[in-house]
């Protein structure tokens, strides 16, 4: 699982610099490294997601920085 969410950490934040590098200088590096509109663009924004989901899935609540659970009624 650890390899699975290490890959899914990568990409999401590949996608991520993307969307930065989308937002401020207007160049969609994935569509000028794999062409505009084509299956392995769609592949990779897919792959991108998947990612997000999977880290959202597996992420584990008892890591955050305060004691979420300290206010419980």
């Amino acid at each position: 699982m650890n390899i699975l969410r290490g890959i899914a950490f990568v990409l999401v934040m590949v996608g991520a610099i993307a969307w930065g590098i989308l937002g401020i200088f207007n160049v969609n590096i994935v569509a000028a490294l794999f062409g505009d509109a084509t299956i392995l663009t769609r592949i990779v924004y897919a792959l991108v997601g998947i990612s997000a989901i999977v880290l959202l899935a597996t992420h584990q609540y008892d890591e955050c920085l305060c004691d979420c659970r300290e206010n419980t009624y």
